[in-house]
């Protein structure tokens, strides 16, 4: 089946590193194809692209990205996130420890990785652990979510 819709980032310089890290992390993951900036400079907001990412795709745990080299005048900011949903601690463990870069934009589950790309780091069964009050409360006070935390807190 084909995937409707596909996300779509825009890196400074460093597309094909990040697609490179990203599928060490996650499993069933390839870079599928890199088309390359040509040496010679077009203009010169491509002054120095020469051999960088003109449109790379990839694939993360089957699910398939494009992505693109195209300087510094866009930037990842935390309006956007990608979720990862584990089906247990460990698994929550494994993650956060590969993709949490910036522990200052650490809050309830969601960290950023070494690219500037927001992660959201929980467990499948998330919504059963918000049923109360206080495992809300629970969930607001954690940087990386502690399973064990919000149950014991319902």
């Amino acid at each position: 089946m084909m995937q409707k819709i596909t996300p779509s980032l825009w890196f400074d310089n460093n597309a094909e590193e990040a697609m490179n890290y990203y599928c060490t992390v996650f499993p069933n993951s390839s870079v599928n194809h890199i088309e390359r900036y040509p040496s010679e400079s077009l203009d010169e907001h491509f002054k120095g692209m020469g051999g960088k990412v003109i449109n790379g795709s990839f694939t993360l745990d089957g699910i398939n990205f494009l992505c693109l080299d195209g300087g510094p005048l866009f930037k990842f900011n935390e309006a956007v996130s990608f979720t990862v949903t584990c089906k247990d601690q460990t698994e929550i463990d494994y993650y956060w420890e590969k993709l949490s870069a910036h522990p200052e934009n650490e809050q309830c589950g969601w960290c950023k990785d070494s690219f500037g790309i927001s992660w959201q780091i929980i467990p499948e069964n998330m919504g059963d652990m918000m049923k109360t009050p206080a495992q809300v409360q629970a969930m607001m006070q954690m940087k990386k979510i502690i399973i064990t935390d919000l149950e014991n807190a319902g």
